[in-house]
């Protein structure tokens, strides 16, 4: 009888135990396992695929609660048979592997995947998709590029005259029709000078620019990261239109800042409604739990704190003092993500081949920290969105690519929806692009 009794209350204390410790996630699809750490901060160990993150302010340490990290990673060679992985149900191939620096990776309106390859400046096109899981056809587009990232296509809609590409220090654009593989005229630059974020000019400055256009072709959207990790901005001029959206009309005309205090916004995306949003990397040295990166939809003429304050008014202890009445403008961005996680490209879910409820969910590639003591990012998340709005939350998707033992063979850049509705992720990591898709039995 005593073992009966001690076993029921064994298991009841191990109930509670589970029950504080973890949140079960059920949406419309259902009761399912995807279960969330109370503790927000969990670095690669807590990153398993279906699981949910809530990160709050009132989860925010102090400043400097932790000493900042210098934590690289060295880069391994994939381990043989190893795949990323992601959530039950879905498949997960090698797509294309032997690249030289994968990064973006745009669907164009016919269903063709351009790809750019920063280091070497050019942008390839993949054709198809076989039975085998590999593009049919794969050529390189143009070349001459100066560290290209961002590709958009205009106008916006089924039939595009122009693919645009924003390189580090410029955007251009190029002739094109649906299935071009190559291209069919000379650039032709719209913004010949951007902040240029080269080694040489300004010094260890965000290099990434993307771009994105709004439904009705009027607007063009240009992201601009930092120079810096933190500076006084009021008297470091080489910050001009930097830690900005910026927004021109389509033929780089009327080139004006449209949301400011965004420290490096890499990727921004325009949802179904034409709202401008974006995927950025917040501010390093205050420790290894702050600030969190984020993911948020940008209002215009936004504020959103960077270099005086982050996460809504708290002041950087760097500049304190800077600016108080800048404290109580600052928006709070809708998503926070474990910081240094690194957040990059991002796109909405507009596929079929997934379940319903991934419909209008963002994909958002997280490269990976080097200044956190435990690796954290270093996958492909998912951010619900229902009637438009997030609940402040997302889910890890995409996984596994740091060994147990935290060696990192791979590193995500881009996401893009393919043609059929998968989901294609570059990896610059292993210079491959990963296929996600999901079989209907």
């Amino acid at each position: 009888m005593k073992l009966f009794v001690h076993t029921i209350v064994s298991c009841f204390l191990a109930a509670l135990l589970l029950a504080t410790a973890y949140q079960i996630d059920a949406d419309a699809s259902g009761f399912r396992l995807a279960v969330s750490q109370r503790d927000p901060f969990t670095g690669f160990h807590g990153e398993i695929p279906g699981r949910v993150h809530r990160i709050t302010r009132a989860d925010l340490p102090k400043p400097l609660a932790t000493k900042a990290a210098d934590n690289h990673p060295e880069l391994i060679k994939r381990p043989l048979h190893v795949l990323p992985r992601a959530p039950a149900g879905f498949q997960v191939n090698l797509f294309a592997e032997g690249l030289d620096n994968p990064r973006l990776i745009r669907t164009a309106p016919n269903g063709d995947l351009f790809l750019a390859e920063s280091d070497p400046g050019r942008i390839l096109v993949f054709h198809g998709i076989s039975r085998s899981g590999k593009p049919v056809k794969v050529e390189t587009f143009a070349t001459g590029f100066h560290r290209p990232f961002g590709i958009a296509f205009y106008p916006p809609g089924p039939d595009p005259r122009y693919i645009y590409i924003a390189n580090t220090g410029s955007v251009v654009r190029i002739p094109y029709n649906n299935g071009d593989l190559k291209a069919s005229g000379p650039k032709q630059a719209v913004i010949p000078i951007l902040p240029n974020g080269d080694e040489t000019v300004g010094g260890n400055g965000h290099w990434t620019r993307d771009i994105a256009f709004s439904p009705d072709g009027k607007q063009m959207f240009i992201s601009v990261g930092s120079r810096t990790n933190v500076t006084d901005t009021d008297t470091d001029k080489s910050e001009f239109h930097r830690a900005d959206i910026l927004v021109a009309d389509p033929d780089g005309g009327n080139l004006h800042v449209y949301a400011s205090g965004i420290r490096n916004p890499v990727g921004i995306a325009v949802d179904s409604r034409g709202l401008l949003w974006a995927s950025v990397n917040e501010r390093d040295d205050l420790g290894d739990n702050l600030p969190p990166d984020y993911i948020t939809h940008v209002q215009e003429n936004g504020f959103y704190g960077w270099p005086w304050y982050y996460i809504g008014g708290n002041p950087d202890p760097r500049l304190k003092g800077k600016h108080p009445e800048l404290r109580d403008k600052v928006i709070v961005p809708d998503v926070l993500i474990e910081p240094h996680d690194a957040s990059l490209e991002m796109v909405f879910y507009e596929g079929r081949q997934f379940p319903a409820n991934y419909r209008g969910d963002i994909f958002a590639a997280e490269h990976g920290s080097w200044d956190r003591s435990t690796r954290a990012g270093y996958e492909v998340i998912v951010v619900p969105v229902r009637n438009g709005r997030t609940i402040a939350e997302y889910k890890d998707f995409l996984t596994g690519f740091v060994t147990t033992g935290g060696k990192v063979w791979g590193r995500p850049v881009g996401v893009a929806v393919a043609k059929d509705g998968s989901l294609i992720v570059s990896d610059d990591g292993s210079n491959s692009l990963w296929r996600v898709r999901y079989p209907r039995k």
